[in-house]
């Protein structure tokens, strides 16, 4: 039997409730499947255990991290923490230090859910974000503090290595899928050095893809475009800022923030790779039972594909596409379903089919 060793880090919010919601749909599938097992080993770290002990990562924290095949994450982010400071304490490092520059964040209308846009169903795009410099490099700082003369300065720093293997990672996604389409966001109009550099690599590395049909946007005028003519886009690679943005708006346009998956990739596999939803915190429904697991679901199908069990990574998608379908829904999509029913109804579906 195939022995999977997760390391689940719910944090803050609502990251502990639907982590436990996806670790309970995990163990359902493993059970289904009989082919693997999952080992999970649980950390406390949160802003909580920064506020009584200093800090989010102990010392050795990465390092026992490592010994994992993958990180199954919660959320960070607190009302009692400034969030620059819960960031890089937390997720960040593990991003970063694990060179996870991959962040894959898919974006569709799934079976029951309603888009916003009349023209919904058009959306099935795959956001490729780089997510290990950019403009979260962590490169400036503060001088004259409290002074008039105070200047603050982020610099955004891009490395031809940096640029060539995100765009590299999105050429072969992209051939992957059946329309083999590649959107470049950048502000080169404006922003004449880095963001310049970013459209003559991709340039570059398209010559190696001649099968790929590629265009480019300017990232205000993609947002345009995400709205007005969502058919036309189908994977997309940006700056570590700007694919943040876009992300968030592909998935309310999706129908809601709470069924959107993120994966934070190491493609070469030299460190483990950390899968998460992308909807944060959400402080305001902390603790009320009503979180959408739906996007930590997906975020485990993704985790699953990732390990190689394919085959329940696929089932588990079949599963949440029969309930979302079935109108099983929570407050954020118009329902009144809770985070225990959802989960209820996937693990059904599962056992069941």
């Amino acid at each position: 039997m195939r022995t999977h060793k997760i390391a689940a880090i719910g944090a803050d919010g609502i990251g502990p409730e639907v982590i436990r919601a996806g670790l309970t749909v995990l163990e359902a599938l493993a059970a289904r499947d009989g082919g693997f097992r999952m080992e999970v080993e649980s950390f406390p770290w949160s802003s909580d255990y920064y506020l009584a002990h200093g800090h989010y990562i102990p010392e050795g924290g990465l390092e026992r991290l490592k010994q994992f095949d993958a990180i199954f994450f919660g959320a960070v982010g607190s009302q009692q923490v400034p969030d620059h400071v819960s960031l890089w304490g937390l997720r960040l490092p593990i991003a970063q230090g694990f060179d996870q520059y991959a962040n894959v964040r898919p974006a569709r209308v799934l079976p029951g859910v309603k888009s916003p846009l009349q023209n919904g169903a058009g959306i099935d795009w795959v956001i490729i974000r780089e997510n290990s410099e950019g403009e979260y490099a962590g490169n400036g700082g503060r001088a004259h503090r409290g002074l008039p003369i105070e200047v603050g300065t982020e610099v955004a720093v891009f490395t031809r290595a940096g640029v060539e293997r995100i765009h590299r990672f999105a050429f072969e996604l992209a051939m992957k899928r059946p329309r083999r389409q590649l959107t470049l966001v950048t502000k080169s109009n404006a922003q004449r050095f880095g963001m310049v550099m970013w459209d003559e690599i991709f340039y570059e590395v398209a010559k190696d893809y001649p099968a790929l049909k590629t265009d480019r946007e300017l990232v205000d005028a993609v947002t345009t475009r995400m709205v007005l003519k969502p058919q036309t886009l189908d994977v997309i690679v940006a700056t570590n800022l700007h694919a943040d943005i876009l992300s968030d708006l592909a998935a309310a346009l999706s129908g809601s923030l709470g069924i959107a998956p993120t994966a934070n990739l190491n493609p070469e596999r030299q460190f483990p790779s950390m899968f998460e939803p992308i909807h944060g915190s959400a402080f305001d429904i902390t603790g009320k039972g009503i979180a959408n697991p739906v996007a930590t679901f997906w975020t485990a199908s993704m985790m699953l594909e990732h390990l190689g069990e394919a085959d329940a990574a696929a089932r588990l998608m079949r599963a949440i596409e029969a309930v979302t379908a079935s109108g099983l829904h929570t407050p954020d999509l118009g329902g009144t379903a809770t985070t225990e029913d959802v989960t209820r109804a996937v693990c059904e579906h599962i056992r069941q089919h």
